[in-house]
């Protein structure tokens, strides 16, 4: 119980502060411990100084004994009567304000399981205001698909910010509640800005869509861009091997950094690419797919076979290549298109190969939650080439048109520096200028 209430409903993480009532019963001192294994500051409220000091030895940061507190419990008396209830909460907030000198602030957590006697306090003591960081997948709680299927199969099925007019650059925003998940306290909110939406999605196409192993192949287009640091990163997180298309030595040079075994720079097989041209043209279209052959026999020979998985976003310009490429019985997984939507590819290299095209799109809350625990760990981390001003955003974007970026661009809209909001040491995100 105790497991499932602090790891996974509180997301439990180094640095947390928590509070723990009865913390030397059955259910506290699991949760002391919990707290330490997980590099939590757990202070417990117990009934004695000698329980107290079983639940230092345990790993608490340390003990308030509530008789010294004992009015701040609601009662039959104090509930009818305002006099008293006016003393409640009076020694309620001295309680919470012992409970911050001790942890340097006010809790993260409440481990609550006293109910009615302590409930009252538990509300006004935790922290308010969490930091969090916002996934954008929202889904009407009344479809069925969110309970047993999958949200993104919900028919209500939205992205916020896209599809709806909730959107960022914003100072407020309107959320789910599911929406929300612990802001990785190792990262400034510049950096905590600039992953949710292309990170999950590469999470999801990934290790859930193609069910990621130590020692697969991944053929990764675009892996400088937004989406293709994540996919680099994430490669190298499961232990397999990643080769990326780029643009220029500059970027291939950064994903290199980022754990990809190569790199290809899409320049020397320009051919390869769809175009309106070669699609009508007999004899360009031959020139075409021998440059993807060309492509794919270095693929493997970077490789040393052909990639298990195709992690695709490009589209029409790529696609036929992608097909072609991928090892038989192997995957193209796509989440966008942003080369055009009509895609084209000789199909007896799908079904004579035995090959799978699999569609994807964003993550659900619980794949969301995954990988952002993996960001928290440091084990993936933000790629940002700049950060600007509001008055940026125009710039941003041209920046963006022109592919001279690399990995993500932030916008400073609340915050006023790119540190703030950083509140243990730890690896933030990479720095990877253009030109660097």
């Amino acid at each position: 119980t105790a497991y499932r209430m602090l790891m996974d409903q509180c997301n439990l993480q180094a640095g947390h502060n928590v509070l723990i009532w009865g913390a030397a019963g059955g259910l506290g001192v699991f949760a002391v411990q919990l707290c330490k294994a997980a590099g939590a500051n757990a202070v417990g409220v117990v009934s004695s100084d000698a329980k107290g000091e079983l639940i230092k030895q345990l790993g608490a940061v340390d003990y308030i004994n509530r008789n010294e507190f004992g009015e701040m419990m609601r009662t039959d008396e104090n509930s009818a009567d305002p006099a008293a209830e006016k003393e409640r909460f009076k020694a309620s907030r001295g309680f919470a304000k012992r409970v911050k000198e001790i942890l340097g602030d006010a809790p993260d957590i409440v481990f609550e399981h006293v109910g009615r006697a302590t409930f009252p306090t538990s509300v006004f003591t935790v922290k308010p205001f969490g930091k969090v960081v916002i996934h954008c997948n929202q889904a009407s709680y009344e479809d069925v698909e969110v309970h047993g299927l999958d949200p993104m199969a919900a028919p209500s099925q939205r992205i916020w910010g896209y599809e709806t007019t909730w959107g960022s650059f914003a100072q407020f925003t309107k959320v789910q509640a599911q929406q929300l998940l612990p802001k990785p306290r190792n990262l400034s909110w510049v950096d905590s800005s600039s992953y949710g939406l292309t990170y999950f999605t590469a999470y999801r196409m990934l290790m859930d869509q193609c069910n990621l192993q130590a020692g697969h192949n991944v053929l990764i287009w675009g892996a400088a861009g937004g989406l293709g640091v994540f996919a680099v990163q994430l490669c190298k997180a499961a232990g397999a091997n990643a080769v990326g298309v780029v643009s220029s030595d500059e970027k291939g040079e950064l994903i290199k950094q980022l754990g990809a075994v190569d790199y290809i720079n899409r320049r020397e097989f320009g051919e390869m690419m769809r175009t309106d041209e070669n699609l009508t043209d007999p004899a360009a279209d031959k020139e075409r797919f021998k440059a993807s052959r060309g492509f794919a026999k270095r693929v493997k020979e970077i490789l040393g076979d052909a990639p298990d998985t195709v992690f695709e976003h490009v589209g029409r310009a790529t696609f036929p290549t992608s097909v072609f490429t991928v090892k038989p019985f192997g995957k193209v997984v796509i989440c966008g298109a942003t080369s055009g939507y009509q895609l084209d590819f000789d199909v007896r290299y799908l079904w004579m190969k035995q090959k799978q095209i699999i569609g994807s799109h964003f993550a659900n809350a619980y794949e969301c939650m995954r990988a952002n625990q993996l960001m928290a760990e440091g084990k993936v981390r933000p790629v940002l080439s700049e950060t600007m001003g509001f008055d940026g955003v125009p710039g941003a974007h041209q920046s963006m048109h022109e592919n001279k970026h690399l990995g993500k661009i932030a916008i400073l809209v609340g915050a006023e520096s790119e540190t703030e909001g950083q509140h243990e040491e730890g690896p933030g995100a990479i720095r990877a200028e253009v030109g660097a």
